[in-house]
């Protein structure tokens, strides 16, 4: 996801949740609380990766197929990921 939005050029802010405490915090706030995660909870997945549009406004777990509408005036992205 990270490599698709930076070619495409989009402005997102990437937060790797195994960097420290406070981003795997902030993951798991909206993993525990948003209903975009239930289904994953349910099959015992961690949800990773995903964007988090608008500080938890939307949810997404894969791309869209037009990355075009996400440029310049489109919202802030944040793509939260681990290394693996």
């Amino acid at each position: 996801m990270k490599e698709a939005l930076s070619q495409a050029g989009i402005k997102f802010a990437y937060f790797d949740i195994s960097s420290g405490m406070l981003p795997l915090k902030k993951f798991l706030k909206y993993r525990d609380t948003c209903p975009e995660f239930a289904p994953i909870r349910e099959q015992g997945r961690v949800g990773l990766p995903c964007i988090v549009i608008n500080d938890g406004e939307e949810i997404l777990f894969q791309l869209p197929e037009n990355l075009d509408d996400w440029k310049e005036d489109a919202p802030q992205k944040s793509g939260v990921e681990t290394n693996d």
